[in-house]
């Protein structure tokens, strides 16, 4: 199977690339390598995948060196031209598109970086899978999307009609868009919403790292809303595992729809949309707790009030993922966090050692 995976140099497209090259799939992987965070960060994660990727030759193509299928170009899905010259040279059997501006908070500020990757960068995604005629496109969409909505847990079937963040706002677009080019073009399409998602490479903006980085130094931790938060916290592993069941089984009309009872889940084009969480979220103090049992060190806690942008709780209602993918979710939060100190441990070595993980703030 010949797979394009956008965003490979990120947290879960690394770890996707890996397990589907160590099946054999043939992995065309792009990214832009922007600089939202370190991107010493992103060159590492290539190099597990043995691309060593060279700064001073941006627009060549990179073969692995581990992976004899496996090619990295740098590309931005925002420039059309760059992605028609990877679609022409390469007949996809499917596209996963995560690639995306990620961060909730940093939408706030930064609207147009959303409207540019999010919005633009899908939809020229949605041409490409048109033009060259790709039937299987899986894409990430979020938690994020259930806004305000109070009801728990999170049905895919929820009305998700009042964002509270341009970031959702933006996952929310990618999945009419998406139904749109299923319905005309019959694009199979498949959108998940993925739930707090940590773990072993994981982005340095994401709750597990900022906690584990500022406990080790001593520094306190920021907890919002006084700590009065939930979290459907996913490992890494159970993510990957329910993308791969998609791409094993591309999305398909529902037989039994009713167009006098819409769902925003299925239709009657070949477009699904799942959420993909642990389904058991925990207070943010039990995963602080766990982080703290872990290092042996106590966390200096400042509690703070709820930001914009925050949502109270995180909870993924999975049944429909669970009864068509057999999908089950294996991995509890401490032996998650576990394995997430473990790898920070060793990736930054001593504290003198460590590297800069500061966000971007221009």
């Amino acid at each position: 199977m010949k797979v394009l995976i956008t965003g490979i140099a990120g947290f879960i497209g690394f770890h996707l690339a890996k397990k589907l090259l160590d099946k054999g799939e043939t992995i065309v992987g792009i990214d832009n390598l922007n600089n939202y965070y370190d991107t010493s960060l992103k060159y590492a994660r290539l190099k597990e995948l043995g691309v060593i990727y060279d700064e001073q030759n941006p627009s060549d193509s990179f073969n692995s060196e581990l992976y004899n299928n496996l090619v990295f170009k740098k590309v931005d899905i925002a420039h059309r031209e760059e992605l028609d010259e990877i679609f022409t040279k390469t007949q996809f059997d499917c596209v996963i598109n995560l690639a995306a501006q990620a961060g909730v908070r940093y939408s706030i500020t930064h609207p147009e970086t959303y409207i540019k990757s999010n919005i633009v960068g899908f939809s020229n995604i949605l041409e490409c899978c048109r033009q060259f005629d790709v039937k299987n496109l899986v894409y990430a969409s979020s938690s994020s999307v259930y806004g305000l909505n109070e009801k728990i847990p999170f049905n895919v079937n929820d009305p998700v009609d009042h964002p509270i963040s341009l970031y959702a706002a933006s996952k929310k677009s990618n999945e009419l868009m998406a139904h749109v080019y299923s319905h005309l073009y019959g694009i199979k399409s498949t959108g998940l919403r993925f739930f707090t998602v940590y773990g072993p490479w994981g982005r340095p903006d994401m709750a597990s790292y900022i906690f584990v980085k500022s406990i080790i130094n001593g520094e306190e931790i920021e907890v919002f809303n006084h700590g009065e938060m939930q979290r459907d916290f996913t490992y890494i592993d159970d993510i990957i595992s329910g993308i791969q069941k998609v791409i094993e089984k591309p999305a398909s009309s529902d037989e039994n729809h009713n167009k006098t009872v819409m769902f925003s889940s299925k239709s009657s084009a070949p477009f699904r949309i799942y959420n993909i969480g642990n389904s058991k979220p925990i207070k943010l103090m039990d995963f602080i707790t766990a982080i703290e049992k872990k290092l042996g060190i106590k966390a200096k806690v400042n509690y703070k009030p709820l930001q914009p942008g925050d949502v109270l709780v995180t909870f993924a209602d999975i049944k429909e993922f669970e009864t068509e993918f057999n999908y089950k979710p294996e991995v509890e939060v401490e032996e998650g966090m576990n394995a997430f100190v473990d790898w920070y441990l060793s990736y930054y070595g001593s504290k003198k050692n460590e590297q800069s993980l500061v966000l971007r703030q221009d």
